[in-house]
């Protein structure tokens, strides 16, 4: 319904402001400009779409690896000490506590389709120790607002993109966007377990969000006395080093385990080419709302106005290129990615405009979405402190995301 909305609304207020623009200004360029718009956009959703195929069947043929191998069992036991003490509502040797790791573990490895089954089966469990089933409890709220900080350690589809969209090295994003990320979901667990009165001086919290911590604040000091451009290296150097060990993990975890690594990557390759085809029309779809939205002069007029108050402040205003994806990002993840894009296409994918985009579509999830989704599935009515907690991880990202561009490109 959400992106329903804004994808009527985008096109009805296009048309309007190039009507205005038509009969107002004497602008008799716009209206041919907004159609080549349409065409131009419908023609790069395509193309994306179709050389985002080998990648993304790379890619999800490798995760396929992980998860059969057991890499998801791994991670899952790994934050298991965790989520005992932050779901203290929740029996330790509950079904949901199995699942609700599981699912974050798959979040955390980019399983998107590994991870909403195992979300909305943990929902599901937590509803059975819900006294008042139409209103949200303390664990359901926890589970919902930790899905919503969008927690990624492998941005797939982010680096796929750039990969299409010609980026240089398109994984110079993946260190940046792991940082932001964090930041975001540490926002959204101390929010929570303030408002729900969980002891966050526990020795194990302290000890996994301490060290985490303690980890990201060293990371940004050594960073900060460093070069731009060393900064890149390092994080280029960084990044691919993780991504090459994390696929040689795989295989080497399924090969110990006997797993068929050959056949475990063909089922997930065959998934990553249906999933590349199947988001063809709605790439398309956004996109051609996006571009005219652009075309008819509707974006520009917003960022400058927001460009005019940041440079009131004195502060530079190279971030505000990049924020319609920080807005869009709560709504709607296919409109927050047709932003991405167009901030790419825009401005080029190694801009700093391009990157902080690819930032902010990694720094957070979508939390309307995820909320409707997920309290819907169980008839929740009244979703309590979710929804603001769930904001305020959003807006921890964002700030996150713009501080961290700044510090690395």
């Amino acid at each position: 319904m959400a992106l329903n909305i804004i994808w009527v609304s985008f096109i009805l207020i296009s048309i309007v402001i190039g009507l205005v623009r038509l009969i107002f200004w004497g602008d008799v360029d716009i209206m041919q400009a907004m159609v080549d718009s349409t065409f131009s956009s419908a023609k790069n959703g395509f193309e994306i779409s179709l050389y985002l195929t080998g990648v993304l069947t790379l890619w999800l043929g490798i995760m396929r690896i992980g998860e059969e191998g057991g890499a998801v069992g791994l991670l899952s036991r790994f934050i298991s000490p965790l989520f005992v003490r932050i779901f203290p509502e929740v029996p330790r040797n509950h079904p949901a506590m199995g699942s609700i790791t599981m699912n974050l573990a798959a979040n955390m490895l980019g399983l998107d389709n590994a991870a909403t089954p195992m979300g909305l089966k943990a929902m599901q469990q937590l509803q059975e120790l819900n006294p008042q089933k139409d209103r949200a409890t303390n664990a359901q709220i926890m589970f919902l607002v930790l899905n919503t900080s969008g927690l990624t350690i492998i941005p797939i589809s982010i680096i796929a993109y750039r990969t299409q969209m010609g980026a240089a090295t398109p994984t110079d994003v993946f260190l940046p966007i792991l940082m932001a990320t964090f930041f975001s979901t540490l926002c959204g667990l101390i929010a929570v377990a303030i408002k729900q009165r969980i002891n966050l001086f526990d020795k194990v919290i302290i000890a996994y969000i301490g060290g985490l911590s303690a980890l990201v604040g060293l990371l940004i000091y050594s960073l900060s006395n460093m070069s731009p451009d060393t900064i890149q290296r390092i994080s280029s150097i960084i990044s691919s080093s993780v991504l090459l060990l994390i696929i040689g993990g795989f295989i080497a975890l399924a090969l110990l385990r006997k797993v068929n690594v050959y056949t475990s990557f063909i089922d997930g390759a065959k998934q990553g080419f249906n999933t590349a085809i199947s988001i063809i029309p709605y790439l398309i779809a956004i996109l051609v709302a996006v571009g005219l939205f652009r075309a008819s002069g509707a974006l520009d007029l917003i960022m400058d106005g927001i460009k005019s108050i940041v440079a009131m402040t004195g502060s530079d205003a190279a971030f505000v290129d990049a924020l319609p994806t920080a807005f869009m990002k709560p709504l709607s993840g296919t409109g927050a990615r047709g932003f991405m894009i167009e901030t790419m296409s825009t401005y080029g994918p190694d801009s700093f405009a391009g990157r902080l985009s690819c930032l902010f579509q990694g720094a957070a999830d979508t939390t309307f979405y995820i909320l409707a989704v997920y309290f819907g599935s169980v008839g929740i009515k009244n979703t309590r402190h979710a929804l603001p907690c769930g904001l305020l991880a959003d807006l921890a990202g964002i700030i996150a995301a713009i501080f961290i561009a700044y510090l690395f490109f």
